[in-house]
């Protein structure tokens, strides 16, 4: 592995509600004791209950972070929500580019740049989402769209050398889907970049995370892979049950590297 650290983002969509929220992160704090030591953990809720979630969760060290941010600090935006604001809430990360924003929400990669470079500039770590749909990659494009989605966010931005670059590859057909990425192909495309991101950010290290139905039952597999760093899991990062399958599996496969 890249780092001595292995990643375990919870992406918790709108799945849970504000009282679900702050329940599932009571129990995580409960539990948090078990934890590994090499096991970093962040979670993302939603915008209404990430103070309480953060304020929860901040004296057991699992990190805080939004679903998405605005590029502008303050002013007449309705219904957006800073970066700034975020910070000053808790948050410690922020998930950027998911492809459920960019491809419900038609987010592009400019706006993706924008949130990057603010999310950096508020002092949060930036949590960039990369991946192909299935046309994409039944098209034999897998590789282009991965690299102009990485070269439109990153090319000539100067990365402070303090933060974390962290990217999470989760293929769109993937997500949601039940029809995971096999390990071996994951691995592939995170060895290609890694070496694009070594391109881009030179003397960066950065941290690849798979996305896209990760359970239990096949996280493992990914984990034992040389480029994969982490996971970033959705639905069943929403399920006390599940993600702690995943939790306990995850800490097996690190005790194995």
């Amino acid at each position: 592995m890249t780092q001595n650290k292995t990643y375990l983002f919870a992406n918790w969509k709108m799945y849970l509600d504000y009282d679900e929220s702050n329940i599932l992160a009571n129990a995580l704090a409960e539990k948090s004791k078990k934890f590994s030591d090499e096991i970093e953990m962040t979670v993302f809720p939603s915008a209404l209950s990430l103070y309480p979630v953060a304020q929860t969760l901040s004296d057991v060290k699992i990190n805080v972070g939004p679903q998405n941010i605005y590029w502008v600090d303050k002013g007449g935006y309705t219904g957006e929500t800073s970066a700034q604001m975020f910070k000053a809430a808790g948050s410690s990360h922020a998930l950027i580019g998911h492809s459920e924003r960019r491809h419900l929400f038609h987010e592009t990669n400019h706006d993706v740049r924008q949130k990057i470079e603010a999310s950096l500039n508020a002092e949060l770590t930036p949590v960039l989402c990369v991946g192909e749909t299935e046309k994409e990659r039944d098209e034999g494009k897998t590789e282009e769209i991965v690299e102009i989605q990485l070269r439109a966010t990153l090319e000539d931005l100067n990365w402070p050398k303090d933060r974390e670059l962290i990217v999470a590859y989760e293929p769109v057909w993937a997500i949601g889907t039940g029809n995971a990425c096999d390990p071996a192909e994951a691995e592939r495309m995170h060895d290609k970049i890694f070496n694009w991101i070594k391109g881009l950010a030179p003397g960066i290290s950065p941290v690849l995370l798979y996305g896209g139905s990760v359970r239990g039952e096949n996280v493992e597999g990914y984990l034992q892979m040389s480029h994969i760093n982490g996971v970033l899991v959705g639905g069943s990062s929403a399920k006390l049950e599940s993600w702690m399958e995943i939790i306990e599996n995850s800490t097996r496969a690190v005790e194995k590297l």
